[in-house]
């Protein structure tokens, strides 16, 4: 079972959420927050698995909120609901430790399944969020020498990797796109978040961009 901590400052948004999240055998919501620090004092005191974060809260927004949780030993997983007109703020949620971006628009299936996905350690990047994230707010400075040495400790399949995690795909998906294993993937990750000292998975795809490993509107 997977638990849920709903935030948002909107009343019929949470109800909203809930009804699609608890449609699903396999989901529960365990709480709801109005606001950003409500929701971060909810998610330390229940324990969820995956917080829905909205980004425009009063008293603290979903940004900050966000990097206040992931910066707790155990923190919960963050599923980001945003809007097209509210997309400036989706990479600072990003480097803040977002695990997920997700429309406020996307069918009931696509949340459950984002919820899923992150619950799992994997990074959910929509595509249409990804595309317009990378052509509009990623601005990157010239890599400095301490970055390019990080970069040159990855092998040549650990590079393949990163591109393909910085895409947006799942340990399953790359490992079809490489035809290994999924077990070996996960291998793949490890090793890579540890040479480069990176948290987790969202923090390579932040990484991956700066660096220039990846384009903003190159293809998958």
């Amino acid at each position: 079972m997977i638990t849920i901590l709903v935030a948002d400052d909107h009343h019929l948004a949470r109800s909203g959420l809930r009804a699609m999240l608890a449609a699903h055998d396999d989901l529960d919501v365990v709480g709801e927050a109005e606001d950003g620090a409500t929701a971060v004092e909810q998610a330390l005191q229940l324990r969820p698995d995956v917080v829905v974060m909205d980004i425009r809260m009063p008293r603290l927004d979903g940004i900050e909120a966000t990097r206040r949780l992931r910066a707790q030993p155990g923190s919960p997983q963050v599923l980001v609901m945003t809007t097209f007109d509210l997309d400036e703020y989706v990479y600072e949620a990003l480097r803040a430790g977002a695990s997920g971006f997700m429309l406020k628009d996307a069918p009931p299936s696509q949340l459950a399944e984002a919820v899923r996905t992150v619950a799992a350690g994997e990074t959910l990047l929509a595509p249409a969020v990804t595309k317009r994230l990378v052509e509009r707010f990623v601005r990157r400075p010239a890599p400095g020498a301490a970055e390019q040495e990080r970069l040159a400790e990855l092998t040549e399949r650990e590079h393949e990797v990163l591109r393909l995690i910085a895409r947006g795909l799942s340990n399953g998906e790359i490992a079809a796109r490489l035809y290994l294993s999924e077990a070996t993937v996960k291998t793949h990750v490890t090793r890579i978040l540890a040479k480069l000292d990176l948290r987790d998975r969202v923090q390579a795809v932040v990484f991956a961009y700066e660096i220039g490993l990846v384009e903003p509107g190159e293809e998958g």
